[in-house]
């Protein structure tokens, strides 16, 4: 589907419209694809239909689509609520393949004459269906999986039961007990990688191999001098947490020779960092591991394999450039570079070519989930004041001189661009004053409230007036006057890196893509923390502040005249589910793996309920059945006490319970 703006007749926009004053187009979904960057940020896996819908493409491909929208009502009438996580394994297969063919091509036009694999770190989501649908698909394509913790190798190991070959890389801090599990697992035939991070390792591996009488294959990791890049620019370099400098590993390399265990020494591993923004990072510490491979195969060690470790990034908000947020290069860019540089060093120095792995995880699953949560309600600043309210404050004998000022500059509101700044600051400046004056008493609650309203209404004139070619000293304007929706979900629980490392997720409506936005807002979520809340998006040049939405009804509509708004949260699949925290109790959100059939419709291959109040309570050390007992107590003595009726009594006993097996969000 082509995603190239449609050229329409001009209508007028409305006068109330917040967003701009200029002459519109006729609205149609090509619009809101570009508004939203769909085309950007997708990678080809998401798209509006013509009906104005969100569509998932799980291979890529505009004529197998999945309709979210009607996933979402879909699962309303199953009664799966949301904020639900709707998994697409398919998408996930495809990003799969389409890294296999990136490096399959790279190193076929370079004829590199060793192969490629990929190993998941399933830190980077631990869900046991993501970790089984990557060993799935991983096996048919050559791929593994890389642990770094107790905890991870012993999922690893019950993931590649039956996956004997499948690589298995163990990172992290290491104990006796884990060297010797890792040990045992390779003399019962598992393809076993420990990698030693710290060189007191080594000792462990000789040790647990002569227990066990087995020879044992192991990789080592270089603390190499290129910088990192990026938030996670402290995980690598020389200042990095793990590894081993050149000269260490020189000594390594020294002490197995004497422990006749050189031999093993079949990794050379090394860390990049994580979403590497920027080519050229990966260039310059390609390089560096590929020398120092070189001097160590001349040295006698017989490494096979170079482990690149992590780092392939992902555009975020789709504009393709060196920042935090995006990449500036393609899968393909990436697998040539790595293929190239390799390979030249290795031809230089006349030795073999190494098989070249990744611990790509970022890359592989964040756009295969989609968060989709629905709007509760917003609350919106009035682009006219309450008329009577303002009419009653004028109307006393000697009305203060704020309110005078305020209402003048709103009588002027329609100014043109050059005398806008001019009234804007005149009606800032009385605000001001306004808000001092009731601070020391000497203004009443109407006067002020007055004030404020005009003065809101002066700020959507400028807005207006300018649209988007606002002046510098108005650019804080969108904010100050953006509208808040309140969404069903938890920025704690199910996108913390928004809230904690400003991470920009790409998010837009599910639906209404047929309908222009008219208001723009942020979100804000169900947590009671003022910084539940997102606003940063995805935006021309990088991101934007707010978000170009539909209007909803306010909070207390009747629910039965209210049809649901939905949105969707778009490259959350790294991370985010097991980063997520228990903030006010709110758990784990539903999630569904969808897949299109073979009839062209979608189907619900596995459901994963959220938690449920009595899930969550049990994990601070709540007894769900102890309350439930006392508070049937409390309710009999109320009973009893004539506090309470028993038809009460009985509604608050079926809160309790239906609550305590309830979902933790609204429902």
């Amino acid at each position: 589907m082509s995603m190239n703006p449609q050229t329409a007749t001009s209508t007028t926009r409305d006068s109330s419209d917040p967003i701009s004053t200029s002459a519109r187009q006729v609205w149609t979904p090509l619009d809101a694809a570009e508004l939203y960057g769909v085309e950007n940020w997708g990678s080809g896996y998401f798209g509006v239909s013509d009906r104005g819908t969100l569509m998932a493409y799980p291979d890529a491909i505009p004529e197998a689509g999945i309709d979210l929208y009607d996933v979402a009502l879909g699962l309303a009438s199953r009664e799966i609520g949301t904020p639900v996580i709707v998994r697409l394994p398919g998408v996930l297969q495809h990003r799969m393949q389409d890294l296999r063919r990136a490096f399959d091509d790279a190193i076929a036009a370079l004829d590199y004459q060793a192969g490629y694999s990929c190993v998941y770190p399933i830190k980077v989501n631990q869900e046991r269906h993501v970790c089984e649908a990557v060993r799935d698909f991983g096996a048919e394509l050559g791929f593994g999986l890389e642990v770094g913790s107790k905890p991870e190798l012993i999922a690893g190991l019950a993931l590649t039961r039956g996956f004997d070959e499948m690589p298995l890389v163990c990172n992290g801090f290491k104990d006796a007990e884990y060297i010797e599990t890792v040990v045992l697992a390779a003399k019962m035939g598992r393809n076993m990688l420990p990698v030693v991070e710290q060189a007191h390792e080594l000792r462990l591996i000789r040790d647990a191999a002569l227990a066990h009488d087995v020879r044992p294959g192991f990789g080592v990791r270089a603390k190499l001098a290129a910088p990192g890049i990026g938030r996670w620019a402290g995980s690598s370099g020389i200042r990095g947490k793990f590894g081993l400098t050149v000269g260490e590993i020189l000594h390594a390399v020294e002490y197995l020779e004497e422990v006749d265990l050189l031999d093993g020494f079949r990794m050379l591993h090394c860390h990049v960092g994580s979403q590497i923004f920027d080519i050229r990072a990966v260039k310059y510490t390609v390089s560096e591991l590929a020398h120092l491979y070189v001097e160590l195969v001349r040295a006698g060690a017989p490494i096979e394999i170079l482990d690149l470790g992590g780092g392939l990034g992902v555009d975020y908000d789709g504009s393709q450039s060196a920042t935090d947020s995006s990449v500036n290069y393609t899968l393909d860019q990436y697998a040539s570079d790595v293929v190239h540089r390799i390979k030249s060093v290795c031809d230089e120095a006349g030795v073999d070519h190494p098989t070249i792995m990744t611990e790509s995880g970022r890359a592989l699953v964040a756009h295969s989930s989609v968060l989709i949560t629905d709007v509760i309600g917003s609350r919106t600043f009035r682009v006219e004041p309450d008329h009577d309210l303002v009419r009653r404050a004028l109307g006393v004998d000697e009305p203060p001189q704020p309110l005078l000022d305020v209402h003048e500059a709103y009588e002027r509101r329609h100014v043109g661009e050059d005398e806008m700044l001019e009234v804007y600051a005149d009606a800032e400046h009385a605000l001001s004053e306004a808000i001092h004056l009731f601070n020391l008493g000497y203004m009443d609650l109407r006067t002020r409230a007055a004030c404020e309203e005009l003065f809101w209404a002066v700020g959507s004139a400028a807005l207006e007036t300018y649209g988007d070619d606002l002046p510098e000293s108005l650019s804080h304007l969108p904010d100050r006057l953006a509208d808040l929706y309140f969404v069903n979900v938890s920025v704690f629980q199910s996108l913390l890196d928004s809230w904690g490392i400003d991470q920009v997720f790409p998010i837009m409506p599910i639906h209404r893509l047929d309908e222009e936005p008219m208001r723009r807002g942020i979100l804000a979520d169900i947590t009671c923390d003022s910084d539940g809340r997102v606003d940063r998006f995805p935006g021309e040049g990088g991101h934007k502040t707010t978000l170009e939405l539909h209007d909803v009804p306010p909070p207390g509509t009747d629910s039965g005249d209210r049809e649901p708004y939905y949105l969707g949260i778009f490259l959350t699949g790294a991370y985010q589910e097991t980063l997520g925290d228990l903030h006010n109790l709110l758990g784990d959100t539903n999630a569904v793996h969808v897949r299109r059939g073979s009839n062209g419709r979608w189907r619900i291959e596995t459901v994963v309920e959220g938690e449920t109040v009595r899930d969550v309570l049990s994990y601070v050390q709540f007894e769900p059945e102890q309350m439930r007992r006392h508070l049937r107590h409390d309710v009999e003595a109320a009973i009893e006490a004539d506090r309470i009726t028993p038809s009460e009594g009985a509604s608050l006993r079926r809160f309790l319970d239906e609550g305590l097996q309830g979902y933790t969000y609204l429902e």
